[in-house]
């Protein structure tokens, strides 16, 4: 699909963990859609946002759901945005409202990306303080343990008896392929 108004829009980011109706709102006003599964946004390298990059031209627009999709810090975002201004191509987040295509756009955007920056280190910095207190206590960060016991592991066998393909089985028990193959890996006494 090409929209005459911007012949190629994307979107970067997971759309499970933005809001709803911005996901929607984003999803509505862009022709195609890039999106990282599993990939933090603290990394500058993702590989949809890479595709997402090489496709663009010069008249295009990346449409973001959240300022914090597009650059892993304030300096990367802004580096990132200069870079696409350069090519010609627009900016726009839809959950604050900013498009670079004004001045005033553009310095909302340098204030808005640093607000972005110190939650994501508040919220670091709350885990960090989280876990201090959970060793204080003599808790773990681990993963739970997991048996021939637990109901999705059983879920997951009785599935894989019926001739389901794992993938499948992930999506019907909620999880991944990759936890259903260690689900189904696991022996009668052994734990995950």
């Amino acid at each position: 699909m090409i929209s005459p108004e911007h012949p190629l829009t994307g979107r970067t980011g997971d759309p499970a963990k933005s809001e709803g109706s911005s996901t929607r709102r984003c999803a509505a006003s862009c022709d195609r859609i890039f999106t990282d599964h599993g990939v933090s946004g603290t990394r500058a390298s993702r590989p949809e946002l890479d595709k997402l990059l090489d496709h663009l031209r010069s008249g295009n627009e990346v449409v973001v759901c959240k300022l914090d999709r597009l650059g892993r810090n304030t300096r990367n975002l802004l580096a990132r945005i200069d870079d696409l201004e350069q090519r010609g191509v627009h900016f726009r987040s839809v959950t604050e409202g900013i498009s670079t295509t004004g001045s005033m756009g553009r310095a909302m955007l340098t204030v808005m990306s640093a607000f972005a920056q110190l939650e994501r280190g508040q919220l670091a910095e709350r885990t960090r303080a989280g876990r201090a207190v959970a060793a204080e206590h003599g808790r773990k960060a681990v993963r739970r343990e997991v048996t021939a016991a637990h109901a999705k592991v059983k879920r997951a066998r009785d599935l894989k008896a019926q001739g389901l393909a794992p993938a499948d089985i992930g999506k019907i028990i909620g999880t991944s392929r990759a936890t259903v193959y260690r689900y189904l890996s696991i022996g009668t006494s052994e734990a995950l």
